[in-house]
C-alpha cells in the first residue's frame, strides 16, 4: 500500500512518465522533410529510401533485382515535392465527399489517385501520415477492418485529388466489386492505383481481387508494403523478395518498383509523397534532369 503522502509524488510520477512516452513517440516520427534532412546519414537513408537500405543486404551474387532506381530523385527533389502536401492558405486539401457509385463522385478535372487494399491493410493510417502535414483534414483511423465503406475524395490544392477505396475482404461492402470495378473502370481522370499490401503478411488470396481488375483494365498501377516497423530486418527482406518476384513475373501493368512504407515512423512517405506529386504531372524536369515543382 502507498503512504498517502506518497500518493502525489507517485501520481506526479506517472504523469511525467507519460508525457516522456508522448514526448519520445513524437520524435520517432519525421513528419517533415527537413527533420529527416538533419539526422546521421545511415538513419537519414533508413527513412528517405528504406528499398535501398534493404538492397544493401542482399549479397552481390543476388539475382533478384529491387529496381531502387528506377524512380531515385534527390533529396531535393522529395523537399521540393513536400510543398504539394503542405496546407497553406494558397493550397488547400480538404475532404470533399463519399460516395458508393461513380455517379455520385465529385466530377473534378484534375488528376487522380486511388489507394486501395485488404481491410486492416492500414490504407487510413498510411493517407493520415501523407495528410501529416494537412492536420485539419480528418481522416478516420479505427482498429476494427472493414471501417471504410464508401470512396471517400479528397482535394489536394490544385494537384490532384485521392481517393480512400473501401477495403477488401473482411467486412467488405456487400456492392464492393460494383463499387469499385466501375470506379477502376470507368473514371477518366484516374492517373494511378496504389495497391496496399501488408509487409508482415506479404501477398494474400483477396488481394488477388484488386490486382485481377488492374490487370484486366489494363491500369497502372503500383504496390505499397505497409507497416514495415513490424517486422524484423529478416523478414521483412523475405517479403519484399518474395513480391518483386511476383511483380516481375506474374503482373503486366504494375510499376517495377516497391514502395515499402511505415505509418509510426514515416519511412518511405517522403518518397511516396515525391512519386506522387511526380505521376499527376505536379513536378517537371528541366534540361539537367532535376524535379522542379509544376506551379
Amino acid at each position: 500500500m502507498t503512504a498517502p503522502g506518497l500518493r502525489p509524488i507517485t501520481r506526479k510520477l506517472l504523469e511525467l512518465t507519460r508525457a516522456l512516452r508522448r514526448v519520445n513517440r513524437a520524435c520517432s516520427t519525421f513528419q517533415t522533410f527537413a527533420e529527416v534532412l538533419r539526422l546521421p546519414k545511415r538513419q537519414m537513408t533508413k527513412l528517405a529510401f528504406p528499398l535501398q537500405e534493404l538492397q544493401r543486404q542482399l549479397t552481390p551474387d543476388a539475382r533478384l533485382d529491387l529496381h531502387v532506381k528506377i524512380f531515385d530523385p534527390s533529396l531535393e527533389d522529395i523537399s521540393k515535392a513536400e510543398s504539394v502536401f503542405t496546407a497553406t492558405g494558397r493550397n488547400r486539401i480538404e475532404y470533399l465527399s463519399s460516395a458508393v457509385r461513380l455517379d455520385h463522385a465529385p466530377d473534378l478535372a484534375q488528376p487522380e489517385v486511388c489507394f486501395i487494399g485488404r481491410s486492416n491493410v492500414g490504407k487510413s493510417s498510411l493517407i493520415k501520415a501523407l495528410f501529416s502535414l494537412a492536420p485539419e483534414v480528418e481522416v478516420r483511423v479505427s482498429k476494427k477492418p472493414g471501417h471504410t465503406k464508401k470512396m471517400n475524395f479528397f482535394k489536394v490544392g490544385k494537384y490532384f485529388t485521392l481517393v480512400d477505396m473501401p477495403g477488401y475482404g473482411y467486412r467488405a461492402p456487400e456492392d464492393f466489386v460494383d463499387m469499385v470495378e466501375t470506379y477502376l473502370k470507368e473514371r477518366r481522370n484516374l492517373m494511378r492505383t496504389f495497391l496496399l499490401v501488408d509487409s508482415v503478411v506479404g501477398i494474400q488470396k483477396t488481394d488477388s481481387i484488386a490486382i485481377g481488375m488492374c490487370e484486366e483494365f489494363s491500369l497502372p498501377y503500383v504496390m505499397v508494403l505497409t507497416k514495415i516497423d513490424k517486422s524484423s530486418k529478416g523478414h521483412l527482406l523475405k517479403q519484399v523478395l518474395q513480391i518483386q518476384k511476383f511483380v516481375d513475373s506474374e503482373t503486366q501493368g504494375c510499376f517495377p518498383q516497391l514502395f515499402p512504407v511505415s505509418s509510426v515512423t514515416y519511412s518511405g512517405i517522403h518518397l511516396l509523397r515525391c512519386f506522387i506529386a511526380d505521376i499527376t504531372g505536379n513536378l517537371k524536369t528541366d534540361g539537367f534532369g532535376q524535379l522542379e515543382l509544376n506551379t
